[in-house]
């Protein structure tokens, strides 16, 4: 068996590969839109676009990994988010789109096939330890996008830095060609897809009570995430009046809070807080700084924006290990990607329906301040459920 710092390393590149292409679209909006006719905030749209391609893949992807291996899966993924990435650099709507539904095909099963390999290398007491650190990838993709995408926009034009990207996206997938009998010699070439397996992931996390709340908490937690990632570099850029490379510094600094958020939270989980009454707490967190968040004007000072947003960022971008290595310890043995899968359907769908639900509240204010600030009350509502399941457990 594969040592855990070994299957973590290499579970945690991929999460970052992924997680750099997901992101490098909402950092280029502001620089893009206009070559493309389109406003910087439709980025949402095309986000929508990913993750809706995201929830069937997850869904299929236990299927995809009890016949491939799960490094298989992980690096036809980057292959596929690849291809995304080099069709959203033709300035076309219809090349667009596909390039959406590429990165989300790519991007839904990463997860899933990752879960599966630290489930079964991983100790059970450093469990949420290591979820948390592999799902860092998340926001050090998103933290790289924000650093790498602006600096390269400088020098050259914008499809460039999407090409660069690609190529890292493509070196990844070849890195894993070794690795494919290390961590894939207990799949079975002879599963077949039936429209009851398909299904199964969605099953079987309905059928869990403890699982199925996990699941709908991060309904609205993942809108909390993406509509930060989404939007920050163009609320900072458009309604702040921030140049895209400070913007983009910014939200390197979220990522990074986020980055330092879910190692900190993992460890709590493992040795200080229950993981429900932790992802409770990192709830009413989420819903006070997106409240915040709508108060800022220009006239705050730089230092107590970006504290805002780095809080914001350690909270809305923080929980996501903690959920996972949880689902993974309630997940019946060898279950852990198949039950992962099936609760990605739902914090993929806050996803899908997030964001264009902020857009439209964003164009048809004229600000994202009521955005934020509807989220805020949204979150509320869903921390104040939370605590009352823990009260009644």
């Amino acid at each position: 068996m594969p040592s855990p710092v070994f299957a973590l390393v290499a579970t945690l590149i991929i999460q970052v590969l992924a997680s750099l292409a997901l992101m490098t679209a909402p950092v280029i909006a502001p620089e893009a839109a206009p070559t493309l006719a389109l406003q910087a905030t439709k980025i949402g749209i095309f986000i929508a676009l990913a993750y809706i391609t995201a929830m069937t893949s997850s869904l299929i992807s236990g299927y995809l990994i009890e016949r491939h291996g799960a490094m298989r899966v992980s690096q036809i993924s980057l292959l596929l988010c690849a291809v995304g990435l080099g069709l959203a650099t033709i300035a076309h709507p219809a090349a667009l789109v596909a390039g959406a539904l590429f990165i989300g095909s790519g991007y839904g099963p990463i997860t899933p096939a990752s879960s599966q390999i630290l489930a079964r290398t991983t100790p059970a007491q450093v469990r949420s330890m290591y979820f948390s650190i592999k799902q860092t990838g998340v926001p050090l993709g998103a933290a790289v996008a924000g650093l790498l995408v602006p600096f390269i926009v400088i020098f050259w034009p914008w499809r460039a830095a999407v090409f660069t990207i690609m190529i890292l996206c493509l070196l990844g997938a070849l890195a894993c060609q070794p690795l494919l009998k290390i961590f894939d010699d207990r799949r079975n070439p002879e599963r077949r897809l039936s429209l009851a397996g398909l299904i199964s992931p969605f099953q079987a996390v309905m059928r869990n009570p403890a699982i199925r709340r996990l699941a709908l908490c991060t309904l609205f937690f993942s809108i909390a995430q993406l509509c930060l990632n989404s939007y920050l570099v163009t609320y900072l850029a458009t309604d702040l009046k921030f140049s895209l490379t400070t913007a983009g510094v910014i939200m390197f600094v979220v990522q990074g809070c986020g980055v330092i958020g879910r190692i900190t939270w993992g460890i709590a989980a493992d040795h200080w807080i229950a993981p429900m009454r932790l992802l409770t707490l990192l709830g009413l967190g989420m819903a006070l700084c997106s409240v915040v968040m709508a108060l800022i004007t220009p006239d705050w000072s730089v230092a107590l924006i970006i504290f805002v947003c780095a809080a914001f960022g350690a909270t809305a971008i923080g929980w996501n290990g903690v959920y996972l290595a949880e689902v993974a310890r309630l997940a019946p043995a060898g279950q852990a990607g198949l039950m992962t899968g099936g609760t990605l359907f739902f914090t993929y769908l806050g996803v899908v329906i997030g964001p264009p639900i902020f857009t439209l509240i964003v164009e048809s204010s004229r600000s994202f301040a009521l955005g934020y600030a509807l989220l805020g009350g949204l979150l509320a509502l869903v921390t104040l459920f939370m605590a009352a399941q823990l009260r009644r457990a």
